[in-house]
């Protein structure tokens, strides 16, 4: 049985080990973890460690991560607020690249292909820029009650956040759905389409996962190391790996979106009433694609 005990002290993350597992718990629950900035931190740590096997992630508070922080999306650029009637200025697109390519490419594919075996424990959300970071991982086991959506397709990108491996996981039909409506979908209905990989109740969740954990455990080290090898030789030959430079350049270009005056914009919306009240004109906008 696992047993955990803190390993290292961060701002936003709790890192823990018991034997060869190690944990990371984002711990910005205020954000439901949409702001933790230390993860890669940590995960750099378990990466270094060579006599750790197996990580798990997982989220305190109400939800495993809820997506990007929408009240710095943009300005994480060095955009600066308009006034009403201003035209919004942007940086430079080579400023924009550097920051995509960092978060979206390199810190995925640190993600992709981790050299320890990475389990996920999803409860209360998890939403659009997580979900499509943790999707990275090996294995994914969901509250049924958890909620998962591509929610971020509704800034006005639909089909923008399609990946080959979100295809390779649930199927193109299923991609489509899942990002051209942003809908959420619960974790039984996740893990019958195959985004994730177990379903299980709520409370059981934590059970589960450290029972796969410590399993995972018991591969040799050498038989991991070469395991995660061989898949990442895999997922170059099936162009997996390019579809990261993909996803990146496309979020950039997506930067420069261009809104008619009958079009919803998410950010005038949220210059003008708040984060909160546009998140709720976004949600009540899209609301007949919820079914």
């Amino acid at each position: 049985m696992l047993k955990f005990k803190k390993a290292g002290k961060f701002d936003d993350v709790i890192y823990e080990r018991s034997g060869y597992v190690a944990r990371i718990t984002l711990n910005d629950p205020e954000t439901m973890n949409t702001g933790v900035k230390d993860f890669w931190k940590a995960l750099s740590v378990v990466e270094e460690a060579d006599d750790i096997k197996v990580l798990i992630i997982k989220g305190a508070g109400r939800a495993l991560a809820a997506g990007a922080p929408l009240h710095e999306v943009g300005f994480v650029y060095g955009w600066k607020e308009p006034k009403s009637g201003e035209k919004a200025p942007k940086t430079a697109i080579r400023h924009r690249i550097k920051f995509d390519r960092k978060l979206f490419y390199e810190c995925a594919q640190k993600l992709l292909f981790f050299p320890k075996i990475t389990v996920v424990q999803a409860h209360g959300y998890l939403l659009g820029a997580s979900m499509d970071m943790y999707m990275l991982c090996d294995f994914i086991v969901g509250a049924e009650d958890c909620k998962f959506g591509e929610i971020e397709v509704r800034l006005g990108i639909p089909q923008m956040t399609i990946t080959p491996i979100m295809i390779l996981r649930v199927g193109l039909t299923n991609a489509l759905d899942m990002c051209l409506t942003g809908r959420m979908m619960d974790g039984k209905e996740a893990a019958r389409i195959g985004l994730i990989n177990r379903a299980v109740p709520a409370e059981k969740l934590e059970a589960e996962v450290n029972r796969y954990a410590e399993g995972f455990s018991k591969f040799p080290f050498d038989g991991i190391a070469l395991g995660k090898t061989s898949k990442q030789m895999v997922y170059d030959m099936m162009g997996i790996t390019s579809g990261l430079s993909n996803h990146f350049l496309a979020h950039t270009m997506g930067t420069n979106i261009h809104f008619e005056e009958d079009e919803f914009n998410f950010f005038k919306a949220r210059r003008d009433m708040g984060v909160r009240d546009a998140i709720h004109a976004r949600n009540k906008l899209y609301k007949q694609l919820d079914k």
